[in-house]
């Protein structure tokens, strides 16, 4: 039950890393299509409704135009100013608002506020659509015949408003299809690990015994030399610290904390890595200051082991590896083959190795991290090819007891 849950905890960080990244294009090539979709069919909508609009104020317009005529040829008498202005207020033959302008430009009678515009017989100003009429005869005096319709604009914005809700309402729902689309792409990754960790939860309880039995058989050697005694201890002693991070990292076991003495946890793991260091002939410099933080004893112990075993490992014979411990910044510095800028983004990423000539499983690092994120540990890396690999973490303030 608890290998479970371990194993679903990094699956997700993972399903959920791939998962932003696909629902980041998806979802901007659907709204980028999208947009497209409703700006050509608002545009088209729109020179539709204009075309439609201009259609009907210009037949309007004509429309009075020839009904002034129509009066005109009907008035046997010359009809004076008044009359002509009360003819006009009465012609109300259209929804639109009207102007009559003589040849001056002089309103005769308008319900249009300062028009001015006499030489274009359709056009948009100020939100509102205004048609021009021009009578050559000048009938009753009027020249021109001016329509200003003000709806038009408030139907096109109640269009944009619709066609936007329907759009945001489409990228909801395309982006719902997408997150389950990439779910389901996702899985056989899952299955795929799901897979890979079963593999190494078999693997290591099979090397639980023969390990245990390797390491009490070396405890009982007296009669062999101390090198090959030494030699088979380190073996013995990366095969356990090995089997320590597997079954970490399968088991997800809950340990309770307590107040550890990291300086101490560190002496004691260098202890424990005597035999490694050694092979290597590998110098070790250690400069700590008492400090003690709540943590789980097992992840104090792996943070460092990981670290240590990783400085060693990544070294090279004669190298220096250097561990501080002061102000509650931890730092495991070596000089060793270092790593590629490259490389050390992905570093902490489960099953990911710098070199995969020297590197484990790609666990260690990634249970680093793991510890490190339980315990709001900042971690940082400083690693140059050739020069080496600095890892330093900086614990919180109310570690320190």
């Amino acid at each position: 039950m608890t290998t479970l849950k371990e194993r679903v905890i990094v699956l997700t960080s993972y399903e959920r890393s791939s998962l932003v990244r696909f629902l980041a294009l998806y979802l901007g090539s659907v709204f980028a299509l999208l947009a497209i979709i409703g700006y050509l069919f608002f545009e088209n909508n729109r020179s539709s409704m204009i075309s439609a609009m201009k259609f009907e104020m210009m037949y309007q317009g004509r429309m009075l135009s020839s009904e002034i005529i129509m009066k005109a040829m009907r008035t046997s008498e010359e009809m004076d100013e008044l009359d002509v202005i009360e003819y006009l207020e009465k012609l109300d033959l259209c929804r639109f608002s009207v102007g009559y302008y003589d040849s001056n430009y002089e309103a005769l009678y308008t319900t249009i506020e300062n028009f001015k515009k006499f030489d274009e017989t359709f056009f948009m100003q100020d939100n509102s659509c205004y048609t021009v009429v021009e009578d050559y005869s000048e009938h009753l005096g009027v020249r021109y015949i001016v329509l200003k319709e003000n709806e038009l604009t408030k139907i096109l914005q109640a269009l944009r408003i619709r066609i936007i809700s329907y759009l945001v309402l489409s990228f909801i729902l395309m982006g719902i299809v997408g997150y389950f689309l990439g779910r389901l792409f996702l899985q056989p990754v899952r299955e795929q690990i799901e897979a890979l960790d079963r593999f190494i939860s078999d693997t290591t309880h099979e090397l639980n015994t023969p390990i245990s039995a390797i390491l009490m058989t070396i405890q009982s050697l007296t009669s062999v030399e101390e090198k090959k005694i030494a030699r088979l201890k380190a073996s013995a002693q990366r095969l356990s610290m090995m089997y320590s991070s597997l079954t970490y990292r399968l088991e997800g076991k809950e340990e309770p904390d307590e107040a550890i003495w990291l300086d101490k946890v560190v002496s004691e793991r260098i202890e424990l890595m005597k035999e490694l260091i050694e092979a290597k002939r590998l110098k070790v410099k250690v400069d700590t200051e008492p400090y003690t933080m709540m943590i789980a004893k097992r992840s104090a112990e792996r943070l460092i082991d990981n670290l240590l075993s990783n400085a060693i490992k990544y070294s090279d014979v004669g190298d220096s590896i250097m561990i501080s411990l002061k102000e509650r910044v931890l730092k495991v510095q070596d000089t060793g083959i270092g790593m590629p800028h490259q490389v050390q983004a992905d570093i902490f990423k489960r099953y990911e190795r710098a070199n995969k000539e020297r590197g484990g499983f790609g666990i260690g690092l990634s249970i680093v991290l793991d510890i490190c994120k339980r315990y709001s540990i900042k971690i940082d890396l400083l690693s140059k090819v050739g020069e080496g690999s600095t890892f330093i973490l900086t614990f919180p303030k109310e570690g320190k007891r």
